[in-house]
């Protein structure tokens, strides 16, 4: 039976052969790499880590960007009976060393030397760390710590050992088995570590392959952090239960180009990767040819009609199908292989609300995109849209096999064999998390009249204001930042008179929208500084206003100077904002948003991660709605 990761790479090498189990681009060329070599590397690498003193109950932690090493480490990690641990690969150095330690790491894999360095920077704060492996060479030769090694090196001791050993140890494992650590992002303070099974995460796999189908023959795109739970269910758990290839880019930075070359047949992204494709389609529109932006124009509109007539559930007319087929002809399918998404049958988004412009855009020029809701806990998803049932307030139903429930608090409640075993050295959590026998979401939700779950908020996260009235942040914010001028937002509100909010500008397309109107600006901070920019992103703020109750609408905002990052620790490594510091941080602006200045003085010094600073003078303006 192949009830884990390992179980099933040997399957499929023995079933699938030569076909290819994932290819790497390097140095601009994709590398195919076949299900038999994948096991072949695994099974040296495996048995590397094992004369490295690796056993059966340890952890392997890894750090770094998408790349085959990752899932190679990862898979051989639990051949030998060990469970790996994925790291962000921007974390700082106070995230990476208490991940590794809090998780008891005996080999720490590391991708490159920007990785290496920061282990070594702190190596006598991780006692427990026996070898330090490294994939990429470059800028390592002259190192000589002695518990650096490479992973060539590591296969090369592997190739030593009898491979009955890695086939019994295999054969040994069970789907009970620890297979992950994957420690949540940690929006209140340090992450806890929620250990999966490999029956967990194959549970939840399978059960949304019955209503998301995947292929064999499918292509997909490895590109977002695979210390992610997202990239976990799709890149090594589905990957492995269904037999696709996985691709990996080049670098992050030529994600996007590298998606385009592929044409995957399946795409999961959080929503801004999806806002920043739409963004980039209207800051190109703009700068096009006049018969281009003449062709966009008439079809879409095409477009948007059949979609919302799909969305209603209204069969087209054959006069709609007609003028659709003349706007793929056109328009969509020329528009969807610049995307990328020319080739794509499954198209999915989650972590986040995504705004119905978004979802109109896609469905108009065929790319069926659904959203999706879960959490680590429960291995990724639990509800996900079905078929054409798009409904924007929505995420959809439960998949098979999983229960969901409103508590009597408002709480989303789920139960399935995908919920997760606990909280990895944390009882009192574990117990809080899976108290009653299910698994206790902390967000807030209710079913709509045709049975789709509406998520509103994080539970601790409903508010009020100082009169009583309830409201909720994130609802808010997820709204603003529908709007492509918007990438951040911060509403604050709890026991105050009324709502205000920090908004960070995305500078991409408001700098296109400001050089569109011959308006000159140089840094980040000037451009956030503009009148005329703020009265563009005034009325954004006007138009979420008026979906919202009188007494819940933002009554003032200010353009912060410097967007929310997590090197800053403002944000998560999944870039949810760390609300408490935020407001601490910026303590003195959001006092000014309550009292009666219109202008703030800001003479700050920011911190970049490699070490350099910059000193920051602004003027920030308080606007008042």
């Amino acid at each position: 039976m192949s009830d884990t990761f390992p179980k099933l790479l040997v399957r499929n090498a023995e079933k699938y052969g030569d076909r290819t189990a994932y290819r790497e681009k390097v140095l601009g060329i994709w590398q195919p790499t076949s299900w038999r070599d994948y096991l072949r590397e695994v099974r040296e690498l495996s048995l590397g880590f094992t004369t490295l003193g690796l056993g059966r109950g340890d952890k392997v932690a890894i750090l770094g960007d998408n790349r085959p090493a990752w899932v190679c480490a990862e898979l051989a990690a639990q051949s030998a009976g060990a469970a790996s641990v994925g790291i962000y690969q921007d974390s700082n150095l106070n995230e990476v060393a208490y991940v590794i330690d809090h998780c008891d790491a005996k080999i720490v894999v590391a991708g490159d030397q920007e990785q290496v360095d920061k282990i070594l920077e702190m190596i006598d704060r991780l006692p427990k760390v026996k070898a330090v492996v490294y994939d990429d060479p470059r800028g390592l030769r002259a190192y000589k710590h002695p518990l650096l090694i490479s992973l060539d090196g590591v296969r090369e001791r592997g190739r030593a050992v009898d491979p009955a050993i890695f086939d019994a140890s295999v054969a040994a494992g069970s789907g009970e088995d620890l297979a992950l650590i994957c420690y949540t992002s940690g929006t209140t303070g340090f992450p806890k570590g929620a250990m999966l099974s490999f029956r967990n995460l194959l549970t939840m796999a399978l059960s949304l392959n019955e209503v998301d189908a995947r292929r064999q023959s499918d292509e997909f795109v490895s590109f977002l952090p695979l210390a992610w739970i997202g990239e976990q269910m799709m890149s090594i758990a589905t990957a492995l239960a269904i037999g696709f290839t996985v691709n990996f880019p080049e670098e992050p930075e030529t994600a996007a180009e590298n998606i385009r070359e592929i044409g995957p047949h399946v795409l999961f992204g959080p929503p801004r990767f999806w806002e920043n494709l739409v963004s980039m389609v209207q800051v190109k529109i703009m700068d096009t040819t006049r018969f281009k932006r003449f062709m966009y124009e008439r079809w879409m509109p095409v477009g948007y009609k059949l979609a919302e007539m799909r969305f209603e559930g209204r069969q087209p007319s054959s006069g709609w199908r007609l003028l659709y087929w003349l706007g793929w002809i056109f328009l969509f399918r020329a528009l969807k292989d610049r995307l990328g998404v020319a080739r794509l049958r499954s198209a999915s988004t989650g972590g986040a609300a995504l705004g119905p412009d978004v979802f109109r855009f896609f469905h108009a020029i065929g790319v069926p995109l659904r959203q999706i809701y879960g959490q680590t806990e429960i291995s990724g998803i639990s509800c996900i849209h079905r078929g054409d049932a798009i409904r924007f307030h929505t995420v959809g139903v439960p998949i098979p096999g999983t229960e969901v429930r409103i508590s009597e608090t408002g709480e989303i409640l789920s139960r399935s064999r995908a919920v997760f075993i606990g909280y990895y050295k944390n009882e009192d959590a574990t117990r809080e998390a899976l108290e009653g026998g299910w698994l206790h979401s902390g967000d807030a939700g209710y079913f709509s009249e045709e049975g789709q779950l509406v998520v509103i908020d994080r539970l601790k996260d409903v508010l009020r204001l100082a009169d009583g009235t309830q409201f909720s942040p994130q609802f808010i914010e997820n709204r603003l930042k529908f709007s492509p001028y918007v990438k951040e937002a911060v509403v604050i509100g709890k026991g105050r008179p009324f709502l205000t909010a920090l908004v960070c500008i995305d500078r991409e397309t408001t700098g296109k929208w400001a050089e569109g109107r011959k308006l000159s600006y140089t840094t980040y901070t000037d451009l956030a500084s503009k009148r005329d920019v703020y009265d563009l992103v005034q009325k954004e703020i006007d138009g979420v206003n008026e979906t919202l109750p009188k007494a819940a609408r933002i009554r003032k905002f200010v353009l912060l100077y410097k967007e929310l990052d997590a090197d800053d620790e403002e944000l998560t490594r999944t870039r949810k904002v760390r609300r408490a510091f935020v407001e601490q941080r910026y303590e003195r602006i959001i006092g000014a948003l309550y009292g009666e200045e219109q202008h703030i003085a800001i003479d700050t010094t920011i911190k970049f991660q490699d070490g350099k600073t910059a000193r920051i003078q602004a003027d920030l303006a308080v606007r008042s709605l």
